[in-house]
């Protein structure tokens, strides 16, 4: 009697393997420089489609509007070249809205990702422990009291989340400061800054009132040179800080005693990374107010994407300037005839994913 041969089990095509091993992480060793590190080719892929797709709806934003303009001629006007009707109005009109977009998206997206890997938590953005509503009752208690005493809006809104950042940690502290004990206190003390806003609101007269009410949603209309700048120089010092700490950020997620084992002075890098999450967000509040969710979608959305342990600083600032921007063009067309403000967007568009964070949360037992 014969005996059936064993089927071997089935193999993946071969075009398959060499696909899948491609993006797989290796480590890599230079002699010179002496530099060490592992290869992620996901990331980098991730980052670069991103980062085109950024920059694809930068271009259509500055295509849009009452005079049209050609994605061609948008991208020649950037470089200075095209008729003088053109270069008028994308550099000096609309210029000025989609670069402020760009950076906000940009220092929401890298801020949240600081906070959600140094808290180990992925619902401790700035927007949901009260430091985008502490900067915000600064600019408007300037706005609406005239208390500026020489500042910026911008120097204000660092005041007012660095204060709050700092009351929100005091508070929190017991013997150490968890992510859970921190996003609880935070709640909290986002609703008493969300108090005193409507307070200061409620205050001042009605000019006063619409102006700040127009800047609280989230909004890029009418943005200028002046918000790009500060902006561009803020984001100058702390995106780079905020990279050159990615090392102890990934040590950070290990547990206190893990990083303080490798080497990692714990509470220093703690204070630099929650200085540097707290000036992010604070420009970028005073810039273009606090547009919701950003700084807690896009770091998530940006984990998923490039399939790491935690959300990567850089692809997320690319995924909130993709996000505010496309959030911006869907504001301007999604009702013919009228501009909404772009927080009103990235609010509906964010909440699900808060809703799905808790929910994920609650089932993996996290959630308190």
């Amino acid at each position: 009697m014969s005996v059936p041969a064993k089927s071997s089990p089935a193999l993946p095509a071969p075009s398959a393997l060499p696909a899948r091993s491609a993006l797989r992480d290796r480590p890599f060793r230079l002699a010179a420089p002496p530099v060490s590190g592992m290869w992620r080719p996901r990331l980098v892929l991730t980052g670069v489609l991103v980062g085109v797709g950024a920059f694809a709806l930068f271009c259509w934003g500055l295509a849009l509007g009452d005079y049209p303009v050609s994605l061609p001629e948008v991208v020649k006007a950037l470089f200075g070249v095209g008729d003088p009707g053109t270069l008028t109005v994308v550099r000096e009109l609309r210029l000025p809205r989609a670069l402020t977009g760009l950076l906000v998206g940009v220092a929401f997206g890298v801020s949240g990702a600081v906070f959600q890997t140094m808290t180990r938590n992925p619902l401790a953005s700035p927007d949901m422990i009260g430091l985008t509503e502490g900067a915000g009752t600064a600019v408007v208690a300037a706005v609406v009291l005239g208390w500026t005493g020489g500042l910026g809006l911008s120097t204000l809104g660092l005041l007012g989340a660095l204060a709050t950042a700092l009351l929100v940690y005091a508070l929190a502290w017991k013997g150490g400061a968890t992510g859970y004990r921190i996003i609880l206190v935070g709640i909290g003390v986002s609703w008493i800054c969300t108090s005193a806003t409507d307070f200061l609101v409620a205050r001042g007269n009605r000019f006063e009132a619409e102006e700040a009410l127009g800047w609280l949603v989230g909004n890029l209309n009418g943005r200028t040179w002046n918000q790009v700048d500060s902006l561009a120089v803020a984001l100058a010092v702390l995106l780079p800080a905020a990279l050159g700490m990615g090392r102890w950020m990934r040590t950070l997620q290990l547990g206190d005693d893990v990083a303080a084992g490798l080497g990692t002075p714990v509470q220093p890098v703690r204070l630099a990374l929650l200085l540097t999450g707290v000036g992010l967000i604070a420009f970028g509040t005073a810039a273009a107010g606090p547009v919701a969710f950003v700084a807690l979608a896009c770091p998530q959305i940006a984990l998923r994407l490039a399939g790491t342990s935690a959300p990567p600083p850089l692809v997320s600032g690319l995924t909130g300037a993709f996000v505010v921007l496309g959030s911006d063009l869907l504001a301007r067309e999604a009702i013919p005839g009228t501009e909404l403000p772009v927080g009103i967007v990235t609010g509906a568009l964010g909440a699900p994913v808060l809703l799905w964070l808790l929910i994920r949360a609650n089932r993996a037992g996290s959630g308190g």
